[in-house]
């Protein structure tokens, strides 16, 4: 127990007892006794710092805390702003430098793809091209434009339609948000909040968050006339280079990225998830980091045994109808506890089934952390190239899509 005024008198009484069991040792010496009887004195304890996570909540702030939302300016409580087509909404338009913390949105529209419809953007300290341009829904990991309920550590979507986003977006000078309504059909309704604080300054080493879209609807095959995606025509196919895989991400400069969310739509029977992750970084020609299966790379195993799960790191949040023609899956996996750094450059991408056989839609969004300027990103699709609808691609169960489709 410490008491008042004892906290410096601990490690005094210790020096006091060390020099007095230095003396006796000394003594013992000179009486001729054992060397090893004055070597098994204990020696003296060594002080350890209190571990920081101790503090982690209670260490005191310097930073200023801020919100940019859709209050009624009035004082009423028309807390929304509309959206018209064609039209942007500015959520955020500071010059400073600081950090959002965190994004809310909650969205009443008759539009039924408004999930698709309306595209996401930020720019970061001035920057000409955004950082982020991504449609709504796929930014909070919703990409075949239908909302489900989950929790995770970097996205949520609460009930009901409640998006919720906890990324750190650094700025040194300025930030810029907005939501552009790309759709025909007004937003009646976009409520929001942005979260962030400022601050003197940045340190040194904190790259810039960015988020980007892309789609492949269908992914291409390279073979459709298969019926059995197990057969030896197909599982014994190679694919060691990469190069008509699915991808995620192309960035130049250094970074790490932290995600992905990936939707699915099924163009064709059966599991669709034999596809392995392929990472390059710096300009390997061989995948730098390879993996074993689509569910595996999402930490789950099985095909996720069909049936739906959300944790901090991984999930497949909303599965419906799985393995044959029109099933869906969301997907997400967080590189949180090892984000993955590249010096130069980085290409992310993933199989669409084994030796990329199958012809499915892909919808993702890949997140990650890097210097400036970054690579020109791929042209958005239109709209209506967005809304996800099932092709007739070939493969196992083609006979049951109408040929017009």
């Amino acid at each position: 127990m410490n008491l008042p005024g004892t906290k410096c008198a601990l490690p005094t009484r210790r020096k006091m007892l060390g020099a007095m069991a230095s003396i006796a040792g000394t003594s013992t010496a000179m009486l001729g006794l054992g060397a090893s009887q004055a070597a098994a004195e204990p020696s003296t304890p060594q002080e350890t710092p209190a571990p920081e996570t101790l503090f982690a909540l209670a260490r005191l702030r310097d930073y200023k805390a801020k919100r940019s939302s859709s209050w009624d300016r009035t004082g009423g409580n028309n807390d929304a702003v509309p959206v018209e087509p064609g039209s942007a909404a500015t959520l955020l338009d500071i010059q400073c430098a600081g950090v959002v913390t965190h994004l809310w949105f909650t969205i009443n529209s008759s539009d039924p793809m408004h999930l698709k419809n309306l595209v996401l953007r930020a720019w970061w300290d001035g920057e000409t091209s955004p950082s982020v341009e991504v449609p709504i829904g796929d930014f909070f990991g919703l990409g075949l434009g239908e909302y489900f309920n989950y929790q995770s550590e970097l996205l949520a979507v609460a009930s009901i339609k409640a998006l919720n986003a906890y990324f750190k977006m650094p700025f040194s000078t300025a930030a810029r948000m907005t939501l552009t309504n790309e759709g025909k059909i007004r937003t009646a309704s976009l409520y929001f909040a942005v979260d962030y604080v400022t601050l003197p300054s940045l340190p040194a080493q904190v790259g810039r968050f960015h988020a980007q879209y892309r789609q492949a609807a269908p992914c291409k095959g390279q073979v459709n006339d298969w019926t059995d995606e197990y057969s030896p025509a197909i599982n014994s196919r190679e694919n060691l280079s990469g190069d008509a895989n699915y991808v995620f991400l192309e960035a130049t400069g250094k970074g790490h990225f932290i995600g992905v969310t990936h939707s699915v739509l099924q163009n064709q029977d059966g599991w669709f998830g034999e596809g392995d992750d392929m990472i390059f970084i710096d300009g390997d020609t061989a995948p730098t980091i390879n993996g074993t299966g689509t569910e595996d790379y999402y930490n789950g195993a099985w095909s996720f045994g069909d049936q739906p799960f959300a944790y901090a790191h991984n999930g497949a949040p909303w599965i419906v109808d799985p393995n044959r023609i029109g099933g869906r899956y969301c997907l997400y996996r967080w590189h949180t506890e090892s984000p993955i750094a590249f010096e130069k450059s980085i290409r992310v991408t993933m199989e669409h089934g084994h030796a990329n056989h199958r012809s499915d839609n892909f919808y993702t969004t890949a997140y990650w952390y890097q210097t400036k300027p970054h690579a020109n990103f791929p042209a958005l699709p239109e709209p209506d190239a967005r809304v996800p609808r099932i092709y007739r691609v070939g493969g196992a169960g083609a006979v049951a899509i109408p040929p017009s489709a």
